[in-house]
């Protein structure tokens, strides 16, 4: 008798997490830029870094999660 396989929870969980994470950066970023709009390039740049930081972090906890 196998085991409980639980790879499809931590893929959905890692998901879950990265999406969640990414929309509450676009909130904060939305609500600096509606304080402050002469910021705003600023701001949307490093939103969008950060974002893709997140993304790079989430492709490699996929990766790891689906190989081990």
């Amino acid at each position: 008798m196998e085991g409980l396989n639980l790879t499809p929870f931590g893929l959905g969980l890692i998901v879950f997490s990265a999406a969640f994470g990414i929309s509450k950066i676009a909130q904060a970023a939305m609500e600096a830029m509606a304080r402050q709009p002469e910021i705003s390039s600023k701001i949307q740049t490093a939103m969008i870094v950060v974002a893709a930081l997140i993304e790079g972090a989430t492709l490699f906890a996929i990766v790891v999660a689906w190989l081990g």
